[in-house]
């Protein structure tokens, strides 16, 4: 199948939890991952902050959400899912191998036909065009054939970019100009700025709305123990964390005296019984659990890779950490965020092409000896921020 499924239905606005009155009516939030979750975790943030303003959302999906993501209270369109079908992100397919540019034009029909029948007063592009430009083909006919007067229509950009050539970020920039309102950034530029990372973010510094990082309020405790002093292991929601795995339970066999937990996502699920079969007594190996946070708040120590969502959820538990940021095939953003955090003294970074089970075994046990970091002062309502700046500024359109 390709193209959409249709927006599942969601509540009236007016009969939401929380609605409240004055906001814009419609919103369309585009979003697609390609390795880890983050960028949808994100979005799906933003849209359950907008729909307790009254708006009523609809998400369009580029690929398969998470299974702990919660979407109740939303509209959902989901094109026809791809994914990175490696780190080099060369090869964007569905699961069953068709490449993305076979169906890139369903997929646009797809989008379109969703934003021509919702006629939304926010059209927000997760990334695009600072990111995620492989879908272009996708995105721009829907801009250039939004009616007069559009919809306000801007881009969500988290807090750290993979760095670009200068030719390739002026593109980029160009390009922002010419087709968005604004670009919402999800830091805290007391902490980190786009052009930390983003020097061409010069160019349109009058466009950009910080909103503090995108970080949901986690459940209430449930009262578990669950990893209550234990070792943590996180890989995110991709399919790249393998050799943190295998050096998790490397290094446990070191330190026996320390509970090891290791959370494995969906796509490296089928090594579990082969992993499960390597450790030893004291490492857990068992599925990502959508209690991440309160596991975090009772842990020792968190052990992950530096994505967007991870580093927020280990800032927000102030726990102990050691990052080993996904560093792959020329990627710089998870290494330039896991490094502001060991400036400020928040966490040990190991970088991926030193990772060894002795390393992280040596890494865990000075951690260990050393007391907790101060939680730091960061702005983490980013997901509200984001849809009172977005609300604001459509009324001004209107």
């Amino acid at each position: 199948m390709t193209g959409a499924t249709p927006p599942a239905a969601a509540p009236p606005a007016a009969t939401r939890p929380g609605a409240v009155g004055g906001g814009a009516t419609r919103a369309v939030i585009w979003v697609q991952h390609l390795l880890g979750t983050g960028h949808t975790v994100r979005a799906a943030a933003i849209a359950h902050a907008l729909a307790a303003r009254g708006t009523e959302v609809t998400l369009v999906l580029g690929a398969t959400p998470p299974p702990t993501l919660d979407l109740h209270g939303l509209r959902v369109a989901r094109l026809e899912p791809v994914v990175a079908t490696d780190a080099t992100f060369a090869t964007i397919a569905t699961a069953g191998g068709v490449a993305y540019r076979d169906i890139a034009a369903s997929r646009a029909a797809a989008f379109a036909q969703v934003v021509d029948t919702v006629r939304p007063d926010i059209l927000l592009l997760e990334t695009f065009p600072l990111g995620r430009r492989a879908f272009a083909a996708e995105i721009l006919p829907v801009l250039e054939a939004l009616p007069v007067p559009r919809p306000l229509v801007a881009a969500s950009v988290r807090d750290v970019l993979v760095k670009k050539s200068a030719d390739k970020a002026a593109a980029m920039t160009d390009l922002a100009r010419a087709t968005l309102d604004i670009v919402l950034v999800h830091a805290d530029p007391r902490f980190v700025t786009l052009a930390d990372s983003f020097p061409a973010a010069a160019a349109i510094e009058d466009m950009i709305r910080y909103t503090g990082f995108v970080h949901s309020t986690a459940a209430p405790d449930d009262g578990g123990t669950d990893g209550a002093g234990e070792a943590i292991v996180s890989c995110g929601g991709g399919a790249v964390g393998r050799a943190l795995v295998e050096a998790a339970i490397g290094a446990a066999a070191q330190g026996p005296s320390l509970q090891w937990r290791i959370l494995v996502p969906r796509g490296l699920m089928p090594l579990l019984p082969e992993w499960r079969a390597a450790a030893p007594g004291n490492v857990l190996l068992e599925p990502n659990r959508p209690d991440f946070r309160a596991l975090l708040g009772r842990a020792a120590i968190s052990i992950s890779q530096a994505g967007y969502n991870t580093a927020l959820d280990v800032l927000a538990a102030g726990v102990r950490a050691i990052f080993v940021p996904f560093a792959a095939h020329d990627e710089t953003e998870q290494t330039d965020r896991a490094r502001a955090l060991a400036a400020r003294g928040l966490a040990a970074v190991i970088a991926e092409r030193d990772l060894t089970a002795s390393r992280l075994a040596g890494a865990v046990a000075s951690a260990m000896a050393a007391p907790p970091p101060v939680r730091p002062e960061i702005d983490l309502d980013g997901a509200a921020r984001s849809a009172d700046i977005l609300v604001a500024e459509a009324a001004c359109r209107r």
